[in-house]
């Protein structure tokens, strides 16, 4: 029966003239495939479109790179970039950040240079924010359908003829969409190309080499370019740190399983506060209330806006971070106990949507690697849900563009650290976003590195947070380049920290807290975000 479901849902879309037809094959992604490209200097200016940036004091410019590297003196395009420079004698270089997707804008992320969690280490460094090729201030972005999240889309899990042509006619439009809006760039956008920007970006500075950190996607990023570029790679410290073997439709069915396992430990913590949200004091019963929900909004958006879909996408922010934990309850439980939505679509965003972080996740997954066709796809996805139901639906939906994407798939870079510097690795045992096991098969190709744990953390990418022995670690090492000392073997890491806490309520959250936390579900620029909610 499913088979005829999928045959049937094909062929209405091709009849609707809705499946794009390729485009160009993506660009070979090797080191023989760089030519000498010298871009010009950055001609730096005050940074006038981000408030944050300009109240720092922070400088802002382009780097102009080939389109196509393989013909360097064809179309060009240009990187947005923003740095804070160094404020101590003892200067050690450039520091360039990716923060995660991929598609996340990077460009803010120069302020990491006055963080307090890196304890004055940051000051010795150039801190370069960057928005990678596509992204945010970098000229083309792109956009395909801005309004795609909207509110109240069709339920997830495609039980049903109805909902399942739903999430295929979209999926199926979308790509049609970033088919006419980035027609000529959609072949260009493969990790590699990133890759080659960065190296760019050295260039344009003046420098010998690079630092760089890089969290969620940007680890893979920083893997590539340690792999393409190892002598002009200085230090970098990966967090969140993503399988190359598994990109990427692999690691997406690894993240499925992943997160069923954090969703279970979020509503465990949830009922050790039944006195404070009353949604029940076990596992069972909290998560029972979500189920509940679930179906519930299916046909009764909550405020006429939270649909099934997007309480779902509400939730996933708690199996990446802790931070949002409490926020999150809150919503929950003005829901189910008072009926009052206005904390679900607090934390979920709203008008106006921005899709162009969702568009460049899209464009750079969906070109890395080749995707199985929907058939497969479905076939995969429907296996893992068996034992992953609380994601895979909404995680497959989010990546079916790739199953029509009309940009052809390269080869992704065989990764070999064998050249690279000693870098930093540091990861959660219970990262859902990137596994564990990416950190530890990073390490073994890495073999001048060393992995920090966070032992028994669920947060994703958590540096920078509260964990204050993971911060230490990384401002000693930013400071002096000293690494935790490797242990012999494969398969454990060389330190290990308390992890980012969980936190512990007294009160339910404000609203006014949730407002500032920046609406979980939205999360698409924090660092290490990754997120996939089909949001902003």
């Amino acid at each position: 029966m499913r088979r005829v479901v999928i045959a049937l849902v094909t062929a209405g879309l091709l009849a609707a003239g809705i499946v794009t037809a390729p485009l160009a094959q993506a660009a070979p992604t090797g080191p023989s495939a760089t030519p000498d490209f010298q871009p010009a200097p950055v001609t730096w200016g005050p940074c006038t479109t981000n408030n944050t940036l300009k109240a720092r004091g922070a400088e802002c410019g382009f780097v102009e790179v080939p389109l196509d590297y393989a013909n360097p003196r064809g179309t060009k395009i240009q990187l947005a970039v923003s740095r804070l420079k160094h404020t101590t004698t003892d200067f050690q270089g450039v520091m360039l950040v990716n923060p995660g997707g991929p598609g996340g804008s990077g460009l803010i992320y120069s302020v990491l240079r006055d963080s307090a969690t890196l304890n004055g280490a940051g000051k010795s460094y150039d801190w370069i924010g960057f928005d990678p090729r596509g992204v945010g201030s970098s000229k083309p972005a792109l956009s395909c359908i801005p309004d795609y999240a909207g509110y109240n889309r069709p339920y997830y899990i495609p039980d049903n003829p109805k909902d399942e042509a739903a999430w295929l006619k979209k999926s199926a439009s979308y790509s049609a969409a970033c088919a006419v809006k980035g027609r000529d760039l959609l072949p260009h956008l493969t990790t590699a190309d990133s890759a080659k920007d960065m190296d760019s970006i050295r260039k344009a500075l003046g420098q010998e080499q690079i630092n760089y950190y890089g969290f969620s996607y940007g680890t893979y990023l920083g893997s590539v370019y340690a792999t393409l570029f190892p002598q002009n790679l200085r230090r970098a410290v990966f967090d969140g740190v993503v399988d190359p073997r598994g990109v990427w439709e692999q690691d997406n069915y690894d993240q499925d399983i992943a997160f069923e396992r954090n969703i279970k430990i979020y509503f465990e913590w949830v009922a050790k506060y039944d006195s404070i949200y009353h949604l029940g004091t076990t596992e069972a019963a909290v998560e029972k209330q979500y189920d509940d929900q679930y179906q519930a909004l299916r046909t009764t958006p909550a405020g006429g806006k939270i649909g099934s879909s997007e309480w779902n996408d509400i939730f996933l922010q708690a199996g990446y971070y802790v931070y949002g934990w409490e926020d999150i309850a809150t919503a929950f439980s003005s829901w189910v106990n008072d009926k009052n939505a206005d904390g679900l679509i607090a934390l979920y965003g709203g008008p106006p949507f921005d899709d162009n972080g969702y568009a460049m996740y899209l464009g750079v997954q969906c070109v890395d690697a080749t995707w199985s066709s929907y058939p497969q796809f479905r076939q995969k996805n429907a296996a893992v849900y068996k034992k992953a139901p609380f994601e895979t639906w909404s995680n497959a939906w989010f990546n079916a563009p790739c199953t029509f994407w009309p940009a052809k798939a390269g080869t992704p870079v065989k990764i070999d650290g064998s050249k690279a510097p000693p870098i930093l690795l540091v990861s959660e045992t219970l990262d859902a976003a990137t596994p564990y096991s990416g950190a530890l098969e990073i390490r073994k190709q890495f073999p001048k590195s060393s992995l920090l744990e966070g032992v028994g953390g669920t947060t994703h990418a958590g540096t920078f947070g509260d964990s204050d022995c993971e911060n230490a670690v990384v401002a000693s090492y930013i400071a002096t380049g000293a690494l935790p000392k490797r242990v012999a073997g494969n398969g454990k890491s060389d330190a290990q920290c308390d992890p980012n806490p969980q936190p512990v309520p007294t009160a339910p959250a404000t609203a006014a807290s949730m407002a500032a936390t920046g609406s979980g579900a939205a999360a698409q620029a924090v660092p290490g975000s990754g997120t996939k909610a089909l949001t902003r």
